[in-house]
């Protein structure tokens, strides 16, 4: 197949661009560039701003593709334009949006493709919804050919996935755990989680490409695997051969003290303090076979391990550190006035 990727260089996309280079698909990238040292050297790279239609168009040109798989379009105005450039020039549009776009709290905890889709509490949720709700409308107008696909946390070796981190990632919550501080898991820690190994993935996604059943569907690709956020970060100790100290904290407590940069109330009220499971049978169906195999415990100590060999990925964040010191100390002056 002749696949153009917009992205193609993140967390999962990069999963995708390898094993299909790997597969013998034609692959092309269209991005700015920022990692083209990490691309296959058998793919494709267009390097433009997908926003400059000029660009683009002289980059492509008149050419065609099996599918067009959209990584980096978070707004209605984005997809719009990708209709522009891409309609009659693909047998397929994939387009990813995010589980966290389900209805929080959502009736069941079991979530299928079916479940609503609210989330009052996260922007950019409520930007994806819109984002499907156009792209079915054209598909059902127009016959447009679009397929939604609906992440949940999926992750890879750069960054460990944590509950409550600052802007600049997980490393410092490592460092903690390391010098034996406690770490702030929000909630009592029990809520369930489920957390997809970028590989994994690329399987399932790959599998509906140039797949007829998936032609104007929404599918959920994840890991059968949930545990409790005080489970992974059991794991996360393990893989660092430390114990691990939890302090746990309200999710509507963390959400009101956080800075915005933290966006905790996306984060966690809208997405990470609910238990789901996801139900991927649907995606079982049109890609017989898939079955994710990276347990998390394997997936961290993978991340731990590259991480403590790449210090560029070892970025301090000493104000995140001082605000949950802060927290934890006026939670426990909170505790001593009652005693």
């Amino acid at each position: 197949m002749k696949i153009l990727i917009i992205g193609g260089t993140g967390t999962i996309s990069s999963a995708i661009t390898r094993q299909l280079s790997e597969s013998g698909h034609e692959v092309w990238l269209l991005n700015r560039g920022n990692r083209r040292n990490e691309v296959p050297g058998n793919v494709r790279q267009v390097i433009a701003d997908i926003d400059d239609t000029e660009a683009v168009l002289g980059a492509v040109g008149g050419e065609e593709f099996d599918a067009v798989c959209e990584f980096i379009g978070f707004v209605t105005e984005q997809v719009e334009r990708d209709i522009r450039l891409f309609k009659g020039r693909t047998r397929q549009y994939v387009y990813i949006s995010s589980a966290s776009a389900y209805n929080k709290p959502a009736a069941s905890h079991i979530i299928t493709e079916g479940t609503s889709l609210a989330n009052p509490y996260w922007q950019y949720s409520r930007n994806k919804i819109a984002c499907e709700e156009l792209l079915m409308r054209e598909y059902r107008e127009h016959g447009f050919p679009v397929t939604i696909v609906r992440p949940s946390h999926t992750y890879c070796e750069r960054s460990v996935p944590l509950s409550v981190h600052g802007p600049r990632g997980s490393w410092q919550v490592l460092k903690r755990m390391a010098e034996g501080k406690p770490v702030i898991v929000h909630g009592d820690g029990s809520s369930l989680w489920t957390l997809t190994w970028n590989e994994d993935f690329a399987r399932g996604f790959i599998g509906l490409l140039g797949n007829p059943k998936a032609i104007g569907e929404a599918f959920q690709i994840m890991s059968d695997e949930s545990i409790s956020w005080n489970q992974v970060y059991e794991c996360v100790g393990n893989a660092l051969h430390t114990s691990v100290k939890l302090y746990h904290v309200s999710s509507d407590f963390l959400a009101a003290v956080a800075p915005a940069d933290y966006d905790l109330t996306g984060n966690l009220l809208g997405d990470k303090a609910v238990t789901v499971e996801f139900d991927c049978s649907k995606l079982r169906r049109a890609v017989p076979g898939f079955q994710a195999t990276v347990r998390f415990d394997e997936g961290v100590r993978r991340c731990i391990d590259y991480i403590m060999a790449h210090p560029e990925l070892q970025v301090e964040d000493p104000e995140f550190d001082a605000w949950c010191d802060r927290v934890i100390a006026t939670l426990e002056a909170a505790k001593q006035q009652f005693k």
